[in-house]
């Protein structure tokens, strides 16, 4: 009885510590199980030459050799830096439109649901849509080009030079309206005081972004950055359904390439797609953990 008493008594006295510990337990355990432990387990396959289903074998670090002398993951790499470089795009195009729509206009409302509707299409809408956008001869942006006297041969997606460029146009549609969504939820949350402390100290247009809004917007531009980066090194919907890795294998990326090596009946060598799913993850992580650093700093500079 005096046991079962003390017990309950540490956990009153440890209330405020154990509640939001409980709530967050089952997340953790779910991030666990569908996030920690595949990962491992994608570490462990890449030491193997495993086609799925027969008898693994350990290779050590050779699939990893391996990579540094493929073309076409070199070839894949490649396009993630593009895809990693435009792709930031969206940031500031989401700020700018949600600057725009932060105001008190006629129509905002229309307007908001006109750049808010490229967010829900899936990636499969976009990816058709801007297959047809594409085509060559009939599709509008051929026609467009065509009145300026711009002929790409073989259209956007026909030709190895432009079409990973098209595809990550496609992605910027949608990405961008996602940013614009962060930006506007911070802007909702923006303090006016300190804006009104900033037209009384003289701020005015850029000033005033840069030095008093900018700095309250950090948490959804962090969002923001995480997000794209994110999806810029998954960017594998909009590939499969546009070009499905080609022409010649030019719009490959290393989410693409790792399916095609895994799953398709291309490979079938999961060893090999999960060395290339590591590569990928560690990239990932270098950026992710450089803005977490980033965000863990500029909160315990704001402490002092």
């Amino acid at each position: 009885m005096t046991t079962a008493h003390s017990d309950l008594s540490w956990v009153r006295r440890n209330r405020m510590t154990l509640t939001p510990l409980l709530f967050l337990l089952p997340g953790v355990l779910f991030f666990m199980v569908y996030v920690i432990i595949p990962i491992g387990q994608s570490f462990n396959i890449s030491l193997y030459e495993w086609d799925g289903l027969g008898e693994a074998t350990y290779v050590g670090l050779e699939n990893y050799r391996e990579l540094t002398g493929d073309r076409a993951f070199e070839i894949s790499l490649w396009n993630n830096v593009k895809w990693l470089a435009l792709y930031l795009l969206a940031i500031p195009a989401g700020l700018l439109i949600a600057l725009f729509l932060n105001q008190t206009i006629t129509g905002i409302r229309l307007y908001k649901s006109l750049f808010f509707f490229p967010f829900v299409l899936s990636q499969v809408v976009v990816g058709l849509v801007f297959s047809w956008f594409y085509l060559p001869n009939v599709g509008l942006f051929d026609i467009i080009t065509g009145w300026f006297g711009i002929d790409v041969r073989g259209g956007i997606l026909g030709n190895p030079n432009t079409a990973t460029y098209g595809i990550i146009a496609a992605g910027l549609w949608p990405q961008t309206a996602y940013c614009m969504i962060l930006y506007l939820t911070g802007l909702n949350a923006v303090d006016p005081e300190q804006i009104e402390a900033g037209r009384l100290d003289g701020a005015k247009g850029w000033r005033m972004l840069w030095h008093v809004i900018l700095p309250q917007l950090k948490p959804a531009t962090f969002i923001a950055f995480v997000v794209t980066i994110i999806g810029a090194l998954r960017s594998f919907d909009l590939i499969s359904i546009m070009t499905n890795g080609g022409p010649f294998g030019s719009t490959r990326v290393l989410s693409f390439y790792m399916f095609e090596k895994a799953l398709s009946e291309y490979g079938f060598r999961m060893g090999y797609g999960s060395a290339i799913a590591v590569v990928l993850f560690l990239i990932m992580l270098v950026f992710i953990g450089y803005f977490l650093w980033s965000m863990y700093q500029d909160e315990k500079a704001a402490r002092r």
